[in-house]
């Protein structure tokens, strides 16, 4: 990587995983709208014609219409030969298949148990986190071993189990983990602003907030758009759309059953704690007692978000797919359309080409006093030359401890767990989750039926 006249040029780019498409297509369409930075992206992916494809469309976006650099993409064989040299690391995989996904969501209805996403915490969140981990820590070897002062960008859930093994497993290892839920909030809270004061055409970085906690359980002690303190704005957005959701535009890109989301989980929070909650409903949820939000199919109807079906994330992998096969023939043209996301400008700020301040999930140092050293959080962090530094966050309000403290402790014990591959450990953490709403004989049952699901991909667990 050479730094020349503000400009980075030979970036080398290792993309691990991605074949699924979606998250690899909108990386493409950052860097190519990206004008002071060019290189290569090396793509990596156990399905190597996944990533053979992803070569071609990338070309294709070099050729887009808006394109102010190009990249060239290479394919590898081995993640240890696409990882050599690398400035850069984003991982971005599905650990397992649909079939896992399958029992990791639905296989806990049997028992009464709902989930609206699965991949995150209680029953499905901690199965997945079984099986990703270990696949986690090969590529923290491989870091290691091949780039070990690359800056690792991990889009993967469960975000907080990931970045937590990563860490684990090669403790210098300079990763951070990237959501957008926070996002979501900023450009709701900049709608509350329209529909409450009439202030029209605010960009969702121009809402100042501080976050404060986990992934997909994050929340805002503040937030300002200039003097203009947002807690007041949002209160009165909140009391208008409490009993009938908002559900304007914001959603339009949402607008299937599976996705779909009124914002009344996020104001039901901010009417009991007083915090603004900045994740979506599908998350939020997971985290509460599993009888507020997702008592059952009709409680969330109710509540007027959805449980994403894994028979929908079937078909819409086929519908990525053919997207990737047009692409690739020419059939449709690249076209650039933002990503919302912040890893290229990320990138862009640790080349010292700018500085910037986002939410990202890294261990906590202090920047949360009152949870635990070491542990994932999410907070605000400073990016510049070669450097993440966050930004002291506050402790977590009193009203909110009980319960954030208590899933820190559930990820904590899992990674405990992981290390150890006890899955009797691994039990403990399940059986105790807020969202295992049965007997301890019932979960038992439950959890060797999803370990049995899934045992292909656990192969040194006890």
């Amino acid at each position: 990587m050479i730094i020349e006249n503000g400009k980075a040029k030979e970036v080398k780019i290792a993309y691990v995983g991605g074949g699924s498409r979606g998250w690899a297509w909108m990386l493409m369409s950052d860097l190519v709208s990206c004008e002071d930075m060019s290189g290569t992206v090396r793509l990596y992916d156990i399905d190597k014609k996944a990533a053979e494809h992803n070569k071609i469309v990338g070309e294709k976006f070099n050729g887009a219409e808006g394109a102010v650099s190009k990249w060239s993409y290479e394919v590898f064989d081995t993640l240890s030969d696409a990882l050599k040299g690398a400035d850069f690391v984003v991982i971005s995989i599905m650990p397992g298949t649909f079939d896992e996904m399958q029992s990791d969501v639905h296989e806990p209805e049997k028992y009464g148990i709902y989930q609206s996403v699965g991949d995150t915490v209680g029953a499905g969140g901690i199965v997945r986190a079984l099986r990703t981990a270990p696949m986690m820590e090969e590529i923290a070897f491989a870091v290691r071993d091949n780039c070990p002062n690359a800056w690792v960008i991990n889009y993967t859930n469960p975000m907080t189990m990931c970045v937590k093994t990563l860490y684990r497993a090669f403790p210098q290892i300079k990763a951070f983990g990237c959501c957008h839920e926070v996002f979501a909030t900023q450009r709701l809270l900049a709608t509350a602003l329209e529909d409450i004061l009439g202030i029209k055409g605010v960009t969702r970085e121009e809402i100042k907030v501080n976050p404060i906690g986990i992934n997909h359980f994050t929340w805002l002690t503040e937030a300002k758009y200039h003097d203009i303190d947002l807690f007041e704005v949002y209160a009165k957005f909140v009391n208008k759309y409490y009993e009938s959701g908002y559900n304007e535009e914001l959603q339009d890109n949402w607008a299937n059953k599976f996705w779909k989301r009124a914002e009344r989980v996020k104001m039901d929070l901010f009417k009991r704690y007083g915090v603004i909650a900045a994740a979506g409903d599908r998350h939020l949820a997971e985290f509460c007692p599993g009888n507020w939000y997702l008592k059952d199919r009709e409680t969330v109807d109710d509540w007027m978000f959805a449980i994403t079906d894994v028979l929908w994330r079937r078909e819409d992998l086929k519908t990525r797919l053919q997207k990737s096969e047009d692409l690739r023939t020419g059939k449709k043209n690249a076209v650039l359309e933002p990503s919302g996301e912040d890893g290229v400008n990320q990138m862009r700020a640790l080349l010292g080409l700018h500085e910037m301040i986002t939410n990202v999930n890294i261990p906590n140092v202090g920047q949360i006093p009152n949870l635990p050293l070491g542990a994932v959080v999410e907070t605000n962090a400073i990016f510049r030359t070669d450097e993440v530094k966050p930004v002291f966050a506050g402790p977590i309000p009193k009203q909110l401890y009980a319960m954030i403290a208590h899933i820190v402790g559930e990820q904590e014990a899992l990674d405990e767990a992981i290390a150890e591959r006890s899955l009797e450990k691994a039990f403990n953490v399940f059986a105790g989750s807020p969202q295992v709403r049965c007997s301890l004989s019932d979960a038992r049952m439950l959890f060797d039926t999803m370990i049995e699901n899934t045992k292909e991909y656990l192969p040194d667990y006890k």
